[in-house]
């Protein structure tokens, strides 16, 4: 049975609607990865009863490359009265930006962009060709990381280590099919602890990993010895990196239209300030993003909100949600660190009343999307990518009342 059958129908939900004026005090994190990818989170019920403890009623499931998490995210959120968001997320490449040294979303090669697909279709509909260029990339991805465990163990070999890393053992028990870097960074920190009694050994034994370097962190501190450990090995310039394959990353279009087939919503992901205040190339100048996005058929963008400025997450959030965009926040959790599930901008700010209202009419111009298309009627974007935008208010008043009778 589907679980949008539980709703009234679309008539009675607008009109159930017209009674609900709050767009401020409910709150959404629309991009969170679970172990389907990597995650702080050890399994998706952890990650719910977070939502429910922190109040955060709508939760979306963001993972790379897979949609493998959607039915228990389903399951688990019905359970906990949530409204569930059925996301994905690509790396891709545009090639005129990466011929023009643009630095698009990635702020260290230029030319790659994150893709997130936002409302997929649950079950999957993807086949054909784009089912197979899912699982081409998939296997690409993994493969990658089976090569870096490979260079690590020599590493550790010459090191004198006494131990390896299995590559099989990482994907079956530390993961739920996607292999990620970080997966590595984090067996072999468990390899260390489990080698070596005393800290100092544990510290020595780091430097001598690293060439020489000591280890900045405090042990205990797990996120940032595993963020060590990705810098110095599996990063450029580490001894276990091993450059990725053209085949990696799918043409920015091709992951396009994966998502469209597969009955998502294709967003753009935005850096937006570091911490510095800098933004990428591609960044800097909001209307020109704009309109690029628009031309390449991108009518959704989010944002990570602790990376960035109260000030800026408004000036863009609320230019992009004038300019017609669906525009949702997040939080990622695919680093080790055990970050709230609340949402705030950088240094802990609060959101405004303006970015909640933003966030939850993008999330609910979301969950309408994947009511329609569940019940066989056309979402906010049709098969050509092409948004519904004049009616987005209609959409955003739809998925308010789901997200009410969740």
């Amino acid at each position: 049975m589907s679980y949008y059958s539980k709703f009234p129908d679309k008539p009675t939900l607008l009109k159930r609607a017209d009674k609900i004026n709050d767009w401020t005090s409910v709150r959404v994190n629309a991009h969170v990865h679970t172990p389907y990818s990597f995650s702080a989170f050890d399994s998706i019920p952890q990650a719910l009863d977070m939502a429910v403890d922190e109040g955060v009623k709508v939760v979306g499931v963001n993972d790379f490359y897979t949609v493998d998490g959607h039915e228990m995210w389903i399951d688990e959120c019905e359970k906990r009265r949530l409204f569930p968001l059925t996301n994905i997320e690509f790396i891709s490449l545009n090639r005129e930006d990466q011929s023009k040294n643009i630095r698009v979303n990635d702020p260290n090669n230029p030319g790659r962009i994150y893709l997130s697909g936002k409302g997929l279709a649950f079950p999957s509909q993807l086949k054909g060709i784009y089912l197979q260029q899912l699982i081409d990339v998939k296997k690409e991805s993994n493969d990658h990381v089976k090569r870096m465990c490979e260079k690590l163990n020599t590493l550790l070999l010459a090191c004198d280590a006494g131990f390896s890393i299995s590559h099989i053992a990482v994907e079956t028990v530390m993961t739920q099919g996607i292999v990620r870097e970080r997966h590595l960074a984090k067996a072999l920190r468990l390899k260390v602890e489990e080698s070596f009694s005393e800290d100092q050994s544990k510290v020595a034994f780091y430097k001598k990993l690293f060439g020489g370097k000591d280890l900045k962190s405090d042990l205990l501190d797990f996120a940032a010895v595993e963020n060590e450990i990705r810098g110095n090995l599996l990063k450029a310039g580490g001894g276990a990196f091993v450059p990725e394959s053209p085949k990696a990353f799918l043409d920015m279009e091709v992951v396009r239209q994966i998502i469209l087939h597969a009955g998502g919503i294709p967003t753009y992901p935005f850096l937006a300030d570091d911490s510095k205040g800098q933004f990428t190339d591609f960044e800097i100048h909001k209307e020109s993003v704009a309109l690029k996005l628009k031309e390449r058929g991108i009518f959704s963008v989010e944002f990570i909100t602790t990376r960035n400025s109260l000030a800026v997450l408004e000036e863009y959030a609320g230019y992009f949600y004038n300019e017609g965009f669906v525009v949702t926040f997040g939080s990622e959790h695919n680093t080790p660190a055990m970050e709230p599930l609340e949402l705030f901008a950088r240094k802990k700010t609060p959101l405004s009343d303006l970015l909640m209202e933003i966030n939850l009419r993008g999330a609910a111009v979301i969950a309408a999307h994947q009511y329609l298309t569940a019940n066989g009627e056309k979402g906010y974007v049709d098969i050509s990518g092409a948004a519904d935008i004049s009616n987005r208010g209609m959409y955003e008043k739809l998925g308010r009342a789901l997200i009410e009778e969740a």
